[in-house]
């Protein structure tokens, strides 16, 4: 019993540990290196069907409403794939926007 207990603390730690985490990736407002914001060209992102949007586009479309978007190569394959399930439910992401998103941040490693 008090193994079972031990375990799931451990687990409830871990959870908590990566809920806080994530919470301060997307309320970060830290700037690129140089000190230049990101901003996405809304014309050519809104002339585009969402289908045929690319990864970078649907990406810069999103993420920018909400925080400072960060550059491809800030995080590993891994840590984008955390912040992208975070951020999926947050942004209220579609399976393809999810998938092309990620596709997009893993392509600069």
């Amino acid at each position: 019993m008090k193994q079972k207990i031990a375990c799931l603390l451990a687990v409830m730690s871990s959870v908590g540990l990566v809920t806080c985490m994530l919470f301060m990736i997307g309320c970060s407002s830290t700037r690129p290196a140089g000190g230049e914001t990101v901003a996405p060209n809304k014309s050519s992102v809104a002339s585009v069907p969402p289908a045929q949007k690319g990864g970078a586009e649907v990406w810069a479309q999103n993420c920018a409403h909400c925080h400072n978007i960060r550059s491809p190569s800030s995080y590993s394959d891994a840590q984008w794939e955390v912040v992208m399930l975070h951020m999926r439910v947050r942004a209220n992401l579609t399976a393809e926007e999810h998938k092309k998103i990620l596709t997009f941040l893993k392509s600069a490693h």
